[in-house]
């Protein structure tokens, strides 16, 4: 793991699609449909699923092309199947596309934010802070973010729930960010954004967020000129990195107990 510090955050907002929910949890019911073909399948559309996204956003900011991301989810799935030759029925595509509004969610996920919901920090890291604040910024519309928090077990665990479907703008755009700020009220430094995907991790970075890479593959960084404040390949890797900009921005007076007590041994 390796980390910088800036301020004790106030919230930490997770990413969903890759880095809470595993979007290759497809895979088996796609290798049953198409032997030999369920990898390929599952990899290609999460591709052009990101794809289509930023394409419609990029080609028009304002969001006259926007669809909404289940939609585009589907539109990915099509193309995908046509491009490996899949016989992809109506059956076949429903059953996919329900596979993919129940993801399951990564293995490390629900400790962690249960572990997360008990630390306290927001303003310096002193013991009468509030919670720090938990929540998704994610390019999936409503119905499919509340389906999937609900079937991962994940209901009440976070303060906000935001989706890029109020802005009609998917990340990387400047706007899906400040979904986060707004919510919270806080600058973007003040909050942790965690992100598995590398792309999104550098939006966040550019938008001001400190960020935290989830780097759950093991990939190599972006080649984007930008590098995050703190990376890990494990849920547990940023319980240490957001511990440690806590520990690090105490308030004067912990501070000055903290050196009293050292004094006097």
């Amino acid at each position: 793991m390796s980390a910088t510090t800036t301020l004790s955050p106030k919230a930490v907002i997770f990413d969903a699609y890759g880095t809470l929910f595993d979007v290759h949890s497809v895979v088996a019911a796609a290798e049953q449909m198409f032997p030999g073909h369920g990898d390929a399948l599952s990899q290609l559309w999460r591709q052009k699923q990101i794809e289509y996204a930023q394409l419609r956003t990029a080609s028009d900011p304002a969001g006259a092309r926007y669809q909404p991301f289940w939609n585009i989810t589907l539109d990915a799935l099509r193309f995908a199947a046509r491009k490996l030759g899949l016989p992809l029925n109506a059956a076949g595509e429903k059953r996919l596309m329900d596979e993919y509004a129940c993801l399951s969610a990564f293995p490390d996920v629900l400790p962690a934010l249960r572990q997360l919901r008990t630390i306290r920090g927001g303003s310096g890291g002193t013991s009468g802070d509030a919670r720090i604040g938990l929540a998704i910024l994610s390019n999936g519309n409503p119905q499919m973010l509340d389906i999937a928090v609900k079937s991962a077990g994940m209901s009440g665990m976070f303060d906000h729930v935001l989706s890029v479907d109020a802005v009609r703008a998917f990340k990387p755009a400047p706007a899906s960010y400040a979904l986060g700020t707004g919510a919270f009220g806080a600058a973007p430094r003040e909050i942790v954004f965690v992100s598995s995907n590398g792309w999104d991790a550098c939006g966040a970075n550019w938008f001001g967020y400190t960020v935290f890479w989830l780097n759950r593959q093991g990939v190599p960084a972006e080649e984007l000129g930008v590098t995050a404040h703190g990376t890990g390949r494990s849920m547990s890797d940023l319980i240490a990195f957001i511990a440690n900009h806590i520990d690090n921005h105490t308030s004067p007076a912990k501070t000055a107990r903290k050196a009293g007590k050292h004094e006097h041994r």
